[in-house]
């Protein structure tokens, strides 16, 4: 995925509100973006790191530009943006990158599934075989040298993993795929400290036939494409 027009780059404020941020440029101009991500973002939102962001042609919007990328003090690329961990999956799953999920004919997005009301991030399916039901999660939490999900406690993730777990028994393939969207990442543990429970659902999960893979990003202010599968340490 590349970013059209190109990024620019401002120093951050603070972010408030989860959806806004104030940041200043080298200029001295003072604006505020919109924030595209509900999470605590531990570690991604520290004053004084450079920000990242793209600019929206829609006049209508109060807010035209987005934060994208943090570059922090040490010099890691974190995507922010949540909304880009699904785009650049859905790039892979067409490009045929991810090697565990090749040879399927067709993929759809957002589809009904589940005893929970659930949305399914992708469907895979092919003539003769299984479906295959693919839930993203963005990585972006690192903690002394290792990479954590999540950074907060997330009922949503909870029941995300219920609904695979119900999946996997009816036969289909049930995939878990975490993007890794933090240049300092090298693999990636369940946050117990943070979410006990999600902690041992996602052990349960494994253990019911949920498969679990961990790819992480190429990030540059240029652009973000899932390159390379990680550990996953549970």
């Amino acid at each position: 995925m590349q970013f059209t027009p190109a990024l620019q780059s401002a120093t951050l404020i603070s972010r408030y509100k989860r959806f806004l941020a104030d940041v200043v440029t080298s200029s001295g101009e003072t604006f505020t973006l919109h924030c595209a991500n509900t999470g605590a973002m531990t570690g991604c939102a520290t004053p004084g790191d450079t920000v990242w962001y793209s600019t929206s042609d829609n006049l209508a919007r109060k807010y035209p530009h987005s934060w994208e990328l943090t570059q922090t003090a040490e010099g890691n690329l974190i995507c922010v943006n949540t909304l880009r961990a699904n785009q650049i999956v859905k790039e892979a799953l067409e490009a045929n990158i991810v090697s565990e999920l090749q040879g399927y004919q067709t993929l759809r997005s957002e589809v009904k599934y589940g005893t929970e009301q659930s949305r399914i991030d992708f469907m895979l399916q092919a003539e003769g075989r299984r479906n295959c039901y693919i839930e993203v999660k963005s990585v972006t939490l690192l903690h002394q040298g290792k990479g954590y999900f999540p950074d907060a406690v997330t009922a949503r993730g909870q029941k995300h993993l219920r609904e695979l777990m119900s999946v996997a028994a009816q036969g289909h393939r049930a995939v878990l795929l975490f993007a890794v969207m933090h240049s300092g990442i090298e693999d990636v543990s369940p946050a117990r400290h943070i979410d006990a429970k999600y902690a041992e659902l996602l052990a349960q999960a494994k253990q019911c036939g949920v498969e679990i893979l961990t790819y992480r990003a190429e990030l540059s202010p240029l652009g973000i494409n899932l390159a390379t599968s990680i550990s996953l340490e549970l």
